[in-house]
């Protein structure tokens, strides 16, 4: 896939949007910068008039929007997931500023087989913590420290901008040089699902001695999402994990 069609492999996710009104308006600013994918999930209200009216232009971007329930769903076939911040959390991510997310998601939205996200947070209070988690990656868009908070369709139009402007400039090495030999990447359901058996694993196996699994379980989601994992790659791990799983099980006397 060439630069300039790998933005049709990149979607836009707005969670928990709390006025339609911003769900029109930040539909607007994709169609305006070229994207066309939006996602809406579990917004507080549906979409209505006012909606529609601030799409200005972009009724198609927001009436062929999916709703879905979870983040989780949204992204679930994603190789590379974006989360927009304005502020520093328990959750530590690698944090880009929205040039270099925008080179960085096109230069992978252009790979074969791969999907890509940005994800946006509620207006008043942004992406939780557990949403930030199924993200490999963090965006902040550096505002003034004495007024730091966008507006959502505000922060949506800086990244298209960023996405329209490395269409328009090219990203060097973007495509892989022997794309047919290249790995198809795990999709991120693919690696939530390997996170999920780790975190069963190391229970098993009394990894934790009693103390609480969060802090460990946080650096080894790091620690794999800076791999890129592969679907063989995660085939891979999974069996070593169900071996395992079935040592501790023999070791323990559990029935399978």
């Amino acid at each position: 896939m060439s630069i300039e069609t790998a933005p049709f492999r990149i979607r836009f996710v707005l969670v928990g949007t709390q006025h339609p009104g911003n769900m029109g308006a930040a539909a607007r600013a994709m169609k305006t910068m070229g994207l066309g994918r939006l996602v809406l999930v579990a917004p507080e209200k549906p979409l209505d008039e006012e909606a529609f009216r601030r799409s200005a232009g972009a009724e198609d971007v927001l009436g062929d929007a999916p709703v879905v329930a979870t983040l989780a769903e949204a992204v679930a076939d994603c190789t590379l997931v974006l989360g927009c911040t304005a502020r520093a959390r328990r959750v530590q991510l690698e944090e880009l500023l929205p040039t270099v997310a925008a080179q960085r998601a096109l230069a992978k939205a252009a790979e074969p087989g791969a999907e890509v996200a940005f994800v946006f947070g509620r207006e008043r209070t942004g992406l939780t913590n557990e949403e930030l988690q199924l993200c490999h990656l963090a965006v902040h868009i550096p505002s003034h420290p004495d007024f730091s908070s966008l507006n959502l369709a505000a922060a949506v139009q800086v990244l298209a901008y960023e996405l329209r402007m490395a269409v328009l400039g090219g990203v060097e090495g973007a495509a892989p040089a022997d794309p047919e030999h290249r790995e198809q990447p795990a999709s991120h359901a693919q690696v939530e699902g390997l996170f999920g058996q780790l975190g069963q694993t190391l229970d098993e196996i009394d990894f934790h001695k009693g103390r609480a699994p969060d802090s460990a379980m946080r650096k080894l989601r790091r620690l794999f999402l800076r791999t890129e994992l592969s679907e063989q790659e995660v085939r891979l791990l999974r069996g070593i994990l169900a071996d395992a799983q079935r040592m501790a099980r023999l070791a323990n006397n559990t029935p399978e």
